[in-house]
């Protein structure tokens, strides 16, 4: 750790360091390392947080945020100055669900293994990530903008997130939107779930993808949708993903889908596969190229009767793009039920569904129209060819994201740990890949670790502007140094 002995301000008895846990977050599952930090604090509550950002002050001590559980993907959560970890898994209560406003109020460490269980009793639903670990924070997730597979509700990239409460460097608390009236919650007449403001300023935007460098949330308000009483799964397959994305287009213009997701085989099948991927070839065999999963879905009123209208337009709209939606799984079929299921929950066989082949990997994600995501995915499949890297086992998914306006693409490449000299190789291929990405129009909306030198490199007036706002809100530098431009 840099900078002065930090003392715990919480009391050693109840926040100690856990050396495992201390472990576990010294290296994140993309093999990235940094410098174990000297303590771990656990606050429970908002003037926990504060007590802590206000002797970080006075030692100089650099605060890395942490909410999930492991495996930790990106590097985010690694200190890249030293300092002390900052683990908000003991802020976990829900502390509204609100049908009316369809809206969710949750501390930072409430997870989706924990709130879909809630949200489903009372009739309520998440608009989800693809395929989210149970262990996964759900305001980290909203704060990383990790797109839903709901593209249909979702109306800003920041969405599904709204008003939030945070902690900023001063050791200040602060509420955006329509939680920054006067007074306490308790007293506020407000929702909560206007996002914009206080002032001409959406200040929630600002520790949106910030990878907490700009602030420590305490608490967030998320939307929620109805729960549907009757779901309805569709397949549309072909050799390339621009046939796809075609009638997705359409169909998402129309307002038709709910869930709607595209793979290639290897990332279904990695789905799909059984314990130990036992079937793991057979399936990759017999799938097609890519898939696009399709829900349609009704609700407390007529959902039979809307269901199948929304079905009756799939079709008509689908075919007239020149695809044919089918209600069973190409090449598996009876695996039907078990794909809603998966759509509908947090992943919960094993650690993470990109670690089930060889338990670790490397992600390469980016944004783009949908219009030129198939081109974009081909620069990477040639580049690979030209490198020899192999792709036949690299899952892919795209997701159509703020009801089609753009499109989420994610490869994941596995790694072996064991083989030094294949991961460089991967390593290099990732860095020319990202590259030609954002020549070919990809934008880095999350630029974790070597993507933000990449995304900010040619960004002198913004990185100005975000290193004043930096200042304004962490004026010692003391949140995640070393991650982002700061």
């Amino acid at each position: 750790m840099e900078g002065a002995a930090f003392t715990n301000p919480l009391g050693a008895e109840a926040h100690r360091a856990d050396p495992g846990l201390l472990l576990s977050f010294a290296a994140d599952a993309s093999g990235a390392t940094g410098s174990a930090p000297s303590q771990v604090v656990y606050p429970q509550s908002r003037g926990d947080v504060q007590k802590i950002v206000r002797e970080a002050m006075r030692s100089a001590t650099p605060l890395v945020p942490v909410s999930s559980g492991p495996p930790h993907f990106h590097g985010d959560t690694v200190p890249a100055r030293g300092g002390v970890i900052v683990d908000f898994s003991r802020m976990n209560r829900v502390l509204r669900i609100d049908r009316a406003s369809r809206s969710v109020r949750v501390e930072p460490g409430v997870t989706y293994g924990e709130l879909i269980p809630q949200l489903h009793a009372q009739g309520l639903r998440l608009s989800l990530p693809f395929l989210p670990r149970a262990n996964k924070s759900v305001v980290a997730s909203r704060l990383e903008r990790e797109p839903t597979t709901i593209p249909k509700y979702q109306y800003d990239y920041v969405d599904p997130l709204l008003t939030l409460e945070l902690v900023y460097g001063t050791g200040e608390d602060f509420r955006t939107g329509s939680a920054c009236g006067p007074g306490t919650l308790d007293t506020l007449k407000a929702d909560l779930v206007n996002p914009w403001g206080p002032g001409s300023i959406d200040y929630f935007r600002l520790v949106s993808a910030a990878q907490g460098t700009m602030g420590l949330v305490t608490w967030a308000v998320t939307k929620a949708e109805l729960l549907p009483r009757l779901q309805q799964l569709w397949f549309l397959h072909a050799d390339d993903p621009a046939r796809l994305l075609r009638p997705i287009d359409a169909l998402l213009r129309r307002r038709v889908l709910d869930e709607c997701v595209v793979l290639n085989r290897a990332a279904l099948a990695t789905l799909l596969a059984g314990e130990g991927m036992r079937d793991y070839a057979d399936l990759k065999g017999a799938l097609p190229a890519w898939t696009a999963l399709l829900v349609v879905a009704g609700y407390e009123r007529r959902p039979e009767e809307r269901v199948a209208l929304y079905a009756g337009a799939l079709r008509d709209i689908a075919t007239a793009q020149g695809a044919e939606p089918v209600n069973t799984l190409p090449g598996a079929p009876g695996r039907e039920a078990g794909i809603l299921q998966l759509l509908s929950n947090a992943w919960t066989q094993g650690p993470d569904w990109r670690l089930r082949a060889t338990g670790s990997s490397r992600e390469l994600l980016f944004v783009a129209p949908m219009s030129r995501m198939p081109r974009l995915v081909a620069t990477v499949e040639d580049l690979a060819a030209q490198r020899g890297v192999p792709m036949q086992d690299v899952p892919c998914h795209i997701q159509p994201m703020v009801q089609g306006r753009g499109c989420h693409c994610e490869f994941v490449f596995p790694r072996s740990p064991d083989d030094s000299a294949a991961t460089a190789r991967l390593d290099g291929f990732q860095r020319d890949a990202a590259a030609q990405l954002q020549r070919a129009g990809a934008f880095f909306s999350r630029p974790y670790g070597e993507w933000a030198q990449m995304v900010y490199a040619d960004y002198a007036d913004g990185v100005a502007a975000l290193r004043r706002l930096k200042g304004v809100f962490d004026p010692q530098g003391l949140f995640n140094p070393g991650k982002l431009c700061f």
